[in-house]
Protein backbone atom coordinates (compact mmCIF):
# COMPACT_ATOMS: atom_id res chain seq x y z
CA UNK A 1 0.00 0.00 0.00
CA UNK A 2 1.29 3.43 -0.92
CA UNK A 3 2.20 5.90 1.80
CA UNK A 4 -0.31 8.59 2.67
CA UNK A 5 -0.17 11.86 0.76
CA UNK A 6 0.31 14.93 2.96
CA UNK A 7 -1.86 17.66 1.44
CA UNK A 8 -1.51 21.37 2.23
CA UNK A 9 -4.44 23.77 2.17
CA UNK A 10 -4.03 26.33 -0.60
CA UNK A 11 -7.41 28.05 -0.31
CA UNK A 12 -10.97 27.47 0.87
CA UNK A 13 -14.27 28.94 -0.28
CA UNK A 14 -17.89 28.56 0.81
CA UNK A 15 -19.99 27.11 -2.01
CA UNK A 16 -23.32 27.16 -0.17
CA UNK A 17 -24.40 27.66 3.46
CA UNK A 18 -23.94 23.90 3.80
CA UNK A 19 -20.72 23.20 1.92
CA UNK A 20 -17.08 24.34 1.86
CA UNK A 21 -14.57 23.68 -0.90
CA UNK A 22 -10.99 23.19 0.24
CA UNK A 23 -8.23 23.19 -2.39
CA UNK A 24 -5.08 21.27 -1.53
CA UNK A 25 -1.66 21.44 -3.15
CA UNK A 26 2.01 21.01 -2.21
CA UNK A 27 4.86 18.58 -2.72
CA UNK A 28 3.02 15.93 -0.71
CA UNK A 29 0.62 15.49 -3.64
CA UNK A 30 3.31 14.93 -6.26
CA UNK A 31 2.61 11.19 -6.35
CA UNK A 32 -1.18 11.49 -6.20
CA UNK A 33 -2.99 10.09 -9.24
CA UNK A 34 -6.70 10.17 -9.99
CA UNK A 35 -8.60 7.10 -11.12
CA UNK A 36 -10.70 9.35 -13.35
CA UNK A 37 -13.89 7.83 -11.91
CA UNK A 38 -16.39 10.53 -11.01
CA UNK A 39 -17.21 9.33 -7.50
CA UNK A 40 -13.66 8.45 -6.47
CA UNK A 41 -12.99 9.08 -2.80
CA UNK A 42 -10.17 9.10 -0.27
CA UNK A 43 -10.13 8.58 3.48
CA UNK A 44 -9.03 11.93 4.89
CA UNK A 45 -7.02 12.04 8.12
CA UNK A 46 -7.71 15.35 9.85
CA UNK A 47 -5.60 17.08 12.53
CA UNK A 48 -6.26 16.38 16.19
CA UNK A 49 -8.12 18.78 18.45
CA UNK A 50 -4.84 20.63 19.04
CA UNK A 51 -4.60 21.35 15.31
CA UNK A 52 -1.60 19.08 14.76
CA UNK A 53 -1.73 16.39 12.07
CA UNK A 54 -0.28 13.09 13.25
CA UNK A 55 -0.79 10.71 10.33
CA UNK A 56 -0.38 6.98 10.84
CA UNK A 57 2.39 4.86 9.48
CA UNK A 58 1.04 2.40 6.95
CA UNK A 59 2.33 -1.20 6.84
CA UNK A 60 2.75 -3.15 3.63
CA UNK A 61 -0.50 -4.96 4.47
CA UNK A 62 -2.36 -1.67 4.83
CA UNK A 63 -2.52 -1.59 8.64
CA UNK A 64 -2.39 1.90 10.18
CA UNK A 65 -0.19 2.58 13.21
CA UNK A 66 -0.90 5.94 14.84
CA UNK A 67 1.67 7.80 16.96
CA UNK A 68 0.99 7.69 20.68
CA UNK A 69 -1.53 10.31 21.71
CA UNK A 70 -2.89 10.88 18.21
CA UNK A 71 -6.59 11.76 18.16
CA UNK A 72 -7.06 12.27 14.43
CA UNK A 73 -10.46 11.58 12.91
CA UNK A 74 -10.76 9.84 9.55
CA UNK A 75 -13.65 10.23 7.11
CA UNK A 76 -14.21 9.43 3.40
CA UNK A 77 -14.56 12.35 1.00
CA UNK A 78 -15.00 12.63 -2.77
CA UNK A 79 -12.26 14.07 -4.94
CA UNK A 80 -14.23 16.84 -6.63
CA UNK A 81 -11.37 17.87 -8.92
CA UNK A 82 -7.79 16.88 -9.60
CA UNK A 83 -5.60 19.09 -11.80
CA UNK A 84 -2.73 16.97 -13.07
CA UNK A 85 -0.78 20.03 -14.24
CA UNK A 86 -0.90 22.04 -11.02
CA UNK A 87 -1.29 19.08 -8.68
CA UNK A 88 -4.28 20.72 -7.00
CA UNK A 89 -7.03 18.61 -5.42
CA UNK A 90 -10.46 19.98 -4.49
CA UNK A 91 -12.51 18.33 -1.76
CA UNK A 92 -16.01 19.63 -0.95
CA UNK A 93 -17.08 19.11 2.67
CA UNK A 94 -20.59 19.34 4.09
CA UNK A 95 -20.76 21.69 7.08
CA UNK A 96 -23.66 21.66 9.51
CA UNK A 97 -22.49 23.31 12.72
CA UNK A 98 -21.21 20.16 14.40
CA UNK A 99 -18.70 17.41 13.77
CA UNK A 100 -14.94 17.86 13.76
CA UNK A 101 -14.43 17.44 10.00
CA UNK A 102 -17.00 20.13 9.16
CA UNK A 103 -15.66 22.43 11.86
CA UNK A 104 -12.15 21.98 10.47
CA UNK A 105 -13.35 22.82 6.95
CA UNK A 106 -14.98 26.07 8.09
CA UNK A 107 -11.75 27.19 9.76
CA UNK A 108 -9.23 25.76 7.29
CA UNK A 109 -6.42 28.20 6.50
CA UNK A 110 -3.62 28.26 3.97
CA UNK A 111 -0.81 26.02 5.20
CA UNK A 112 -2.99 23.63 7.22
CA UNK A 113 -2.48 19.94 6.47
CA UNK A 114 -4.46 16.71 6.12
CA UNK A 115 -3.41 13.29 4.87
CA UNK A 116 -5.10 10.82 2.54
CA UNK A 117 -4.27 7.74 0.51
CA UNK A 118 -4.90 6.82 -3.10
CA UNK A 119 -8.47 7.21 -4.41
CA UNK A 120 -10.97 4.52 -5.22
CA UNK A 121 -14.03 4.90 -7.46
CA UNK A 122 -17.27 2.91 -7.25
CA UNK A 123 -19.40 4.19 -10.16
CA UNK A 124 -19.37 1.55 -12.91
CA UNK A 125 -22.37 1.56 -15.25
CA UNK A 126 -22.69 -1.31 -17.74
CA UNK A 127 -21.91 -0.30 -21.31
CA UNK A 128 -25.47 -1.14 -22.35
CA UNK A 129 -27.18 1.01 -19.70
CA UNK A 130 -30.19 2.62 -21.37
CA UNK A 131 -30.46 5.37 -18.76
CA UNK A 132 -28.93 6.37 -15.45
CA UNK A 133 -30.54 7.45 -12.19
CA UNK A 134 -28.84 9.16 -9.25
CA UNK A 135 -30.37 9.46 -5.78
CA UNK A 136 -28.50 11.20 -3.00
CA UNK A 137 -28.49 13.72 -0.18
CA UNK A 138 -26.11 16.66 0.28
CA UNK A 139 -23.13 14.44 1.06
CA UNK A 140 -23.31 12.97 -2.43
CA UNK A 141 -23.43 16.32 -4.24
CA UNK A 142 -19.65 16.56 -4.91
CA UNK A 143 -19.64 13.12 -6.54
CA UNK A 144 -22.90 13.80 -8.36
CA UNK A 145 -21.55 17.06 -9.81
CA UNK A 146 -18.42 15.37 -11.12
CA UNK A 147 -20.37 12.40 -12.47
CA UNK A 148 -22.76 14.79 -14.24
CA UNK A 149 -19.83 16.56 -15.89
CA UNK A 150 -18.63 13.23 -17.26
CA UNK A 151 -21.97 12.07 -18.68
CA UNK A 152 -22.12 11.57 -22.42
CA UNK A 153 -24.26 14.11 -24.23
CA UNK A 154 -27.63 12.63 -25.09
CA UNK A 155 -27.70 10.10 -22.27
CA UNK A 156 -30.94 10.03 -20.27
CA UNK A 157 -29.90 10.86 -16.72
CA UNK A 158 -32.15 11.88 -13.82
CA UNK A 159 -31.16 12.76 -10.25
CA UNK A 160 -33.25 13.09 -7.10
CA UNK A 161 -31.39 15.09 -4.46
CA UNK A 162 -32.54 15.97 -0.96
CA UNK A 163 -31.05 19.00 0.78
CA UNK A 164 -31.81 20.63 4.11
CA UNK A 165 -32.63 24.00 2.57
CA UNK A 166 -33.09 25.45 -0.91
CA UNK A 167 -29.94 27.52 -0.40
CA UNK A 168 -27.92 24.29 -0.28
CA UNK A 169 -28.57 23.48 -3.93
CA UNK A 170 -25.64 23.68 -6.34
CA UNK A 171 -25.66 24.59 -10.01
CA UNK A 172 -25.77 21.44 -12.15
CA UNK A 173 -26.86 23.20 -15.34
CA UNK A 174 -24.76 22.67 -18.44
CA UNK A 175 -24.76 18.89 -17.93
CA UNK A 176 -27.16 16.26 -19.35
CA UNK A 177 -28.53 15.68 -15.84
CA UNK A 178 -32.17 16.43 -15.01
CA UNK A 179 -32.41 17.22 -11.28
CA UNK A 180 -35.37 16.87 -8.93
CA UNK A 181 -34.61 18.76 -5.71
CA UNK A 182 -36.23 17.55 -2.48
CA UNK A 183 -36.09 20.41 0.02
CA UNK A 184 -36.11 20.06 3.79
CA UNK A 185 -35.74 16.29 3.98
CA UNK A 186 -32.96 14.02 5.22
CA UNK A 187 -29.53 15.44 6.02
CA UNK A 188 -30.16 15.12 9.75
CA UNK A 189 -32.99 17.68 9.73
CA UNK A 190 -36.02 15.51 8.86
CA UNK A 191 -36.85 11.93 7.82
CA UNK A 192 -35.17 11.00 4.56
CA UNK A 193 -37.09 10.67 1.30
CA UNK A 194 -34.37 8.87 -0.65
CA UNK A 195 -36.09 5.50 -0.90
CA UNK A 196 -39.42 7.19 -1.60
CA UNK A 197 -37.77 9.14 -4.43
CA UNK A 198 -36.13 6.00 -5.74
CA UNK A 199 -39.50 4.29 -6.03
CA UNK A 200 -40.86 7.08 -8.25
CA UNK A 201 -38.12 6.85 -10.89
CA UNK A 202 -38.88 5.11 -14.22
CA UNK A 203 -36.32 2.37 -13.66
CA UNK A 204 -36.18 -0.49 -16.17
CA UNK A 205 -34.17 -3.70 -16.27
CA UNK A 206 -31.52 -1.96 -18.40
CA UNK A 207 -31.09 1.08 -16.12
CA UNK A 208 -28.10 1.85 -13.91
CA UNK A 209 -28.79 3.34 -10.47
CA UNK A 210 -26.31 5.14 -8.20
CA UNK A 211 -27.49 5.85 -4.65
CA UNK A 212 -25.51 7.58 -1.90
CA UNK A 213 -26.38 9.04 1.49
CA UNK A 214 -27.13 8.09 5.09
CA UNK A 215 -26.22 4.44 5.76
CA UNK A 216 -29.38 3.54 7.66
CA UNK A 217 -31.72 4.92 5.01
CA UNK A 218 -29.76 3.19 2.29
CA UNK A 219 -30.51 -0.23 3.75
CA UNK A 220 -34.09 0.24 2.61
CA UNK A 221 -33.00 1.70 -0.73
CA UNK A 222 -30.76 -1.27 -1.42
CA UNK A 223 -33.49 -3.69 -0.31
CA UNK A 224 -35.83 -2.11 -2.84
CA UNK A 225 -33.38 -2.46 -5.73
CA UNK A 226 -32.03 -5.90 -4.88
CA UNK A 227 -35.04 -7.69 -3.44
CA UNK A 228 -38.14 -5.89 -4.72
CA UNK A 229 -36.90 -4.90 -8.17
CA UNK A 230 -34.45 -7.83 -8.33
CA UNK A 231 -31.87 -5.72 -10.10
CA UNK A 232 -28.61 -7.53 -10.92
CA UNK A 233 -25.68 -6.31 -8.82
CA UNK A 234 -23.99 -4.71 -11.82
CA UNK A 235 -27.05 -2.50 -12.35
CA UNK A 236 -26.81 -0.52 -9.11
CA UNK A 237 -24.39 0.90 -6.57
CA UNK A 238 -25.56 1.85 -3.09
CA UNK A 239 -23.01 3.74 -0.97
CA UNK A 240 -23.35 4.79 2.67
CA UNK A 241 -21.60 8.16 3.00
CA UNK A 242 -22.50 8.91 6.62
CA UNK A 243 -24.56 7.68 9.54
CA UNK A 244 -27.12 9.66 11.52
CA UNK A 245 -26.12 9.91 15.19
CA UNK A 246 -22.87 8.20 14.34
CA UNK A 247 -21.35 8.66 17.79
CA UNK A 248 -24.25 6.81 19.41
CA UNK A 249 -24.06 4.06 16.79
CA UNK A 250 -20.32 3.65 17.30
CA UNK A 251 -20.78 3.48 21.07
CA UNK A 252 -23.23 0.60 20.64
CA UNK A 253 -21.01 -1.13 18.07
CA UNK A 254 -17.85 -0.79 20.15
CA UNK A 255 -19.79 -1.97 23.20
CA UNK A 256 -20.32 -5.41 21.66
CA UNK A 257 -18.33 -8.22 23.25
CA UNK A 258 -15.36 -9.65 21.35
CA UNK A 259 -17.19 -12.83 20.43
CA UNK A 260 -20.08 -10.95 18.87
CA UNK A 261 -17.73 -8.62 17.00
CA UNK A 262 -15.74 -11.58 15.68
CA UNK A 263 -18.89 -13.35 14.47
CA UNK A 264 -20.09 -10.14 12.81
CA UNK A 265 -16.82 -9.69 10.92
CA UNK A 266 -16.79 -13.37 9.99
CA UNK A 267 -20.02 -12.93 8.03
CA UNK A 268 -17.97 -11.63 5.10
CA UNK A 269 -15.97 -14.87 5.00
CA UNK A 270 -19.06 -17.03 4.43
CA UNK A 271 -19.47 -16.12 0.75
CA UNK A 272 -17.57 -14.72 -2.23
CA UNK A 273 -20.73 -12.97 -3.42
CA UNK A 274 -20.35 -9.37 -2.23
CA UNK A 275 -24.05 -8.57 -2.43
CA UNK A 276 -25.04 -11.72 -0.57
CA UNK A 277 -22.42 -10.88 2.03
CA UNK A 278 -23.99 -7.45 2.39
CA UNK A 279 -27.42 -9.07 2.86
CA UNK A 280 -26.08 -11.28 5.64
CA UNK A 281 -24.12 -8.49 7.29
CA UNK A 282 -27.04 -6.06 7.34
CA UNK A 283 -29.36 -8.77 8.65
CA UNK A 284 -26.93 -9.41 11.51
CA UNK A 285 -26.63 -5.67 12.26
CA UNK A 286 -30.41 -5.42 12.43
CA UNK A 287 -30.51 -8.37 14.86
CA UNK A 288 -28.02 -6.52 17.06
CA UNK A 289 -30.06 -3.32 16.98
CA UNK A 290 -27.53 -1.59 14.77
Amino acid sequence: MADLHIAEVKRSVRLTPGMMRVTFAGEGLAAFHTTGIGDEYVRVHFPGEDGVLRPPRVDSDGTWHYPEGADSIVAPYTIRRHDAQTGEVDIDLVVHGHGRAGAWAEQASRGDHVAFGDPRGLYEPPTDASDQFFVTDATGLPALARLAEQLTTGVRAIAAVEVADASHRIDLSGTPLQVRWIIGRGNGVAPSALTEALRTLPITETSYIWVAGEAGELREARRYLRHERRMPAERYKVIGYWRDRQEEWLDRYEGLDEGTLASLRAVWDTTDDEELGRDLYEERLAQLGL
